[in-house]
């Protein structure tokens, strides 16, 4: 073997990634992230800054004590979290059924093997 041929082999690989990033599909793959990430990104934001701001300027709202100690800003408070919990758990969902399909097409296409899923032959029934 020569020096020549790894080069051209990477330039081969390189040639098919610039090829499957031009492709339709890897498009439809970033539109069905997009379609996910950005609007439930802008609405955990929203939803965060009316949090700082119901606490910076409603503070008698926020100070109202809903049973014992438990004043709404601690409620508001811990829906934070369940918020972010759960938009990790819609964002894995959505991603197991619609984006890791698209993703092993298009690896199938890079790895040479026509569209066909190596992954899904490997796993038992």
């Amino acid at each position: 073997m020569t020096t020549d041929e790894p080069e051209a082999t990477s330039g081969d690989g390189g040639s098919r990634y610039l090829q499957v990033q031009q492709s339709d599909e890897f498009a439809g793959l970033r539109r069905a992230f997009r379609r996910f990430v950005f609007p439930f990104t802008a609405a955990f934001l929203i939803w965060y800054a009316l949090y700082v701001i119901l606490s910076a300027y409603a503070r008698d709202f926020m100070g109202q004590k809903v049973f014992g100690n438990v004043n709404v800003a601690l409620i508001f408070g811990l829906l934070q979290f369940v918020t972010t919990f759960l938009i990790a758990w819609l964002y894995e969902r959505y991603a197991t059924n619609k984006l890791e399909p698209m993703q092993e097409s298009l690896k199938a296409q890079v790895e040479g093997n026509g569209g066909a899923s190596t992954v899904t032959e490997e796993e038992p029934a």
